[in-house]
């Protein structure tokens, strides 16, 4: 029997893993740009984003019915069909601009909804068929994996759109990038189907070759592996609720929720007007770059300074903990929104938006790599797919309304205001981690 190595699949699974949400939460934005859609539709489109804040709803579920690796396969072959759906509404002539806009946006929702279950499904395998001290090891190469699959989407999908575009049709393009992405997805699931190992191979595979355990590393980051190896545990449907709310049983609950809710709300405006301000043209305040230019921008020098971010980000973790890292890297994540400020008020040419996105997305890198940490030191040890959805659903809910607000803000205020504001509407999160319980982080439940 072939020996499955979590070297090859763990990657793959958190490649496949990046690529519908980058599909649903980036590319998807650019796409209705390109149709002609306003920023306040833009912004109201963070709808899309529901999924992955209610998918605790449907996490237990996860953990009681079937197996994740049937969890997540079955995912990945619904992605790729709508995916499939999305292509043939691309080539499809007798659909107005309006009602193309209208029926992605129902499909871009269906592909968040198997997205979110998808992540839930992966997460819960990952816990289940590692080891402790593999988790620890693969911790980075999960992160990095995602990340180059977001920018694969964002970067290479959106320059591909944008040469068909210009050779041809804004549908042809679109239709190209959808047609890629279908065979991405389907090629994803057809090898996970024959590779992925199921819970008793992977059980038995060797654990590399790394000196990491709890005793070794901060007291921040021992969560990190602290959990157990039996994760087969069923969940009775009955108990839902109390596994749900057995996540808001830990010390300093109040202080930790604040900070998951309001640590990205500046992010979450920039994000979501960012690409809609680099493709609006000069009159309306914007940069005026094609989107065969955007792609460049995210694929090139924004996926080498986003990995450098989280890599450098990550052994600074590894080294000194989340205790010392945090605020600073907190500090410099927030303080880089102030770039696009600098871009609205000036409109450089483009070699420097090429600078200021480098800048932005390693920032983000170094950012998100301590905030990673800490929610996933806030998971415990009973029911980690569910109570790991809390937390990512706590996240995603933290963006949800004010990225639905940024379109709204954008068009009372202008971008150079609008990013300001986010700048400004960042500051609290990053007060609230004077808070959060990092130095004795809690082990376990006493209670579910």
């Amino acid at each position: 029997m072939l020996k499955r190595n979590p070297a090859i699949y763990i990657p793959t699974l958190y490649f496949a893993e990046g690529l519908p949400y980058a599909i649903a939460m980036s590319l998807s934005t650019v796409y209705f740009k390109s149709l002609g859609a306003s920023n306040v539709f833009i912004g109201l489109a963070t709808i899309i984003s529901l999924p992955w804040t209610l998918k605790f709803i449907w996490a237990p579920f996860v953990d009681f019915i079937g197996t994740k690796r049937v969890w997540l396969l079955v995912s990945q072959l619904v992605l790729a069909l709508l995916m499939l759906a999305l292509l043939t509404l691309a080539l499809s002539s007798g659909a107005s601009s309006s009602q193309t806009i209208n029926i992605s946006l129902g499909l871009f929702m269906l592909i968040a909804l198997a997205s979110a279950t998808h992540d839930i499904a992966i997460d819960g395998y990952y816990l289940d068929v590692l080891k402790p001290q593999e988790q620890a090891f693969f911790v980075g190469v999960r992160n990095a994996a995602y990340k180059v699959a977001v920018l694969f989407v964002s970067g290479a999908m959106v320059y591909l759109a944008g040469i068909v575009e210009k050779q041809s049709t804004v549908a042809n393009g679109w239709a190209a990038a959808f047609a890629a992405l279908f065979l991405c997805l389907l090629f994803c699931y057809s090898f996970h189907f024959w590779y992925l190992p199921k819970y008793a191979e992977a059980t038995r595979a060797k654990a590399p070759s790394v000196d990491l355990n709890a005793d070794t590393l901060p007291k921040e980051d021992a969560a990190l592996i602290a959990l157990p190896q039996s994760a087969q545990e069923k969940l009775d449907p009955k108990k839902f609720l109390t596994v749900i709310l057995s996540y808001f049983e830990q010390r300093s609950i109040l202080a930790i929720v604040f900070y998951i809710l309001t640590f990205r709300l500046g992010d979450a405006l920039l994000l979501r007007q960012a690409q809609p301000f680099l493709m609006d043209p000069l009159s309306k305040g914007g940069m005026n770059i094609s989107i065969q230019e955007l792609g460049l921008i995210y694929g090139t020098v924004g996926v080498i300074f986003l990995l450098l971010g989280g890599i450098i980000g990550g052994w600074l973790l590894s080294r000194d903990g989340v205790k010392k890292w945090l605020w600073p890297t907190a500090l410099f994540q927030n303080c880089a929104i102030l770039i696009y400020w600098w871009l609205a008020v000036n409109r450089p040419s483009i070699p420097v938006v090429y600078v200021a996105n480098a800048i932005e997305q390693f920032a983000y890198g170094l950012g998100v790599a301590a905030y990673t940490v800490f929610i996933l030191s806030t998971v415990k040890s009973q029911y980690k797919a569910a109570h790991y959805a809390v937390a990512t659903a706590l996240m995603a809910c933290g963006q949800l309304v004010p990225g639905m607000l940024s379109g709204y803000l954008y068009e009372s205020m202008g971008y150079a205001n609008f990013f300001l504001t986010s700048f400004l509407l960042s500051i609290p999160g990053m007060i609230s981690i004077a808070f959060l319980p990092i130095e004795q982080p809690e082990k376990s439940l006493e209670q579910v």
